[in-house]
């Protein structure tokens, strides 16, 4: 079935930076999109970035968009996300993803059927 498990959260202070990780084990989910969401208390489960199976393709929501960097390395099975800039408003609950699909990035957490377990990230003002 394959697993991914989430690493890197923590406090962070506005204005910092941070860098979540994704392990794939038990299937390596290589030739499929993988992506972020997060979740916040009393809110909706929402993407913030998702990559193609080879990562030429990439996908951001519009409030991390400059700020956030999505990136992947198939030979380690690995996903990463680097949060620059962080904003007090990016604290949440953060989740990897894999979709199906190998190039198109949807948005919609219904589309992936692979989930973390989600690693908390807050930031201080």
């Amino acid at each position: 079935q394959g697993q991914l498990v989430e690493s890197g959260g923590g406090v962070v202070q506005a204005g910092g930076s941070l860098r979540l990780s994704c392990a794939a084990s038990g299937r390596t989910f290589r030739n499929q999109v993988r992506g972020w969401f997060r979740q916040s208390p009393g809110k909706e489960r929402e993407f913030v970035s998702g990559t193609s199976w080879s990562g030429a393709i990439t996908r951001y929501a519009d409030s991390v968009k400059g700020r956030f960097t999505i990136s992947r390395d198939n030979d380690k099975h690995m996903v990463y996300l680097q949060m620059n800039e962080p904003r007090t408003d990016d604290t949440g609950v953060y989740y990897c993803a894999a979709d199906r699909q190998p190039n198109y990035i949807t948005a919609a957490p219904a589309d992936y059927d692979n989930w973390g377990q989600g690693s908390q990230v807050t930031v201080s003002p």
